[in-house]
């Protein structure tokens, strides 16, 4: 792995409630709960779980691209190449953990892992756009 990719997992593998495996596909696979919030490949490609409505928001904005394989997926693909892309590999992992952390609220499992999270601080940090906002 690159520095950056190693930079990138250390990071998220301290979030709460996520744990961090092998993906099936080669990479390192970031989890909350039963769900997949994305996974990294060691030369650089982030795939990232949005629901579609947020995954549309952020290729139309700029931030992401529609999944390298599933384009038509919720999965987006960002390449992480220099440590210029880490800031934003970031932002878009704590926005998928967001989006799965609220959909997990009324779940028990994410009651028991996620309930010091505040989703509403945390998005106020990540400053989306009223657009994407609004669809989280």
């Amino acid at each position: 792995m690159t520095a950056e990719i190693d930079a990138l997992v250390a990071d998220v593998s301290e979030w709460d409630g996520v744990g961090v495996g092998e993906h099936r596909f080669g990479g390192t696979e970031f989890t909350l709960g039963p769900r997949e919030i994305g996974h990294v490949h060691e030369w650089g490609i982030l795939d990232i779980a949005f629901p579609r409505r947020v995954r549309d928001e952020l290729v139309a904005a700029g931030r992401t691209e529609p999944h390298h394989i599933y384009p038509e997926s919720g999965w987006t693909t960002f390449h992480v190449g220099d440590s210029d892309d880490v800031a934003d590999a970031r932002w878009l992992l704590r926005l998928s953990y967001l989006s799965h952390a609220t959909a997990m609220a009324n779940t028990a499992a994410g009651e028991d892992a996620l309930s010091d999270l505040d989703v509403d601080a945390e998005l106020d940090a990540l400053d989306p756009s009223d657009e994407l906002r609004a669809l989280l």
